[in-house]
């Protein structure tokens, strides 16, 4: 047999620990709270969002900071089940962590710089580190990457929504 196969069959009959209901609720917990961190932290910048022009399809204020804490728990829930797939996992969490931190800094552009330009390319960059973070995810398990199509969907929402804000608050 090649040397590959016996590797891909050692690995195989390695023992892989996963992540287990403790590993969950850290995902969740870490996600959660940066999240809410962030809403807090930028939160002054909403009055100057009020104020901006904005398209017949924005939603009211109240949705946002609902839909984003059901993206943050499937967000955790899909990595959960992706590193309980096994392993490599290394690199799945530092894709995580960087379209997270990605995330987290889009509202301070938007809200508290009021950059509302760079904040759309800020998305595109965000909704490129999704995708990414889809492919690698689906192949391990199909329910953890079924789990962000929501959330690259809302994420285009929101650069559509950006851009057409940035438009008419030039």
């Amino acid at each position: 047999a090649p040397p590959y196969a016996m590797r891909e069959v050692m690995y195989m009959s390695e023992t892989v620990r996963r992540p287990g209901w403790k590993g969950l609720a850290l995902i969740l917990a870490l996600t959660l709270l940066l999240g809410c961190a962030a809403g807090l932290l930028n939160r002054e910048g909403m009055q100057r969002y009020a104020a901006l022009t904005k398209p017949d399809f924005a939603l009211p204020g109240w949705v946002f900071p609902v839909v984003w804490t059901l993206l943050y728990a499937a967000m955790s829930v899909s990595l959960w089940l992706a590193l309980r797939a096994g392993r490599p996992w290394q690199k799945l969490i530092v894709l995580y962590a960087v379209q997270l931190a990605v995330n987290l800094t889009w509202p301070f552009l938007f809200f508290t710089l009021g950059a509302l330009g760079l904040a759309f390319w800020w998305l595109l960059l965000l909704l490129v580190l999704i995708i990414l973070l889809l492919c690698a995810t689906f192949p391990r398990s199909a329910p953890a990457g079924w789990l962000l199509v929501p959330y690259a969907a809302w994420v285009g929402f929101a650069g559509v929504l950006n851009f057409a804000i940035a438009r008419l608050n030039p």
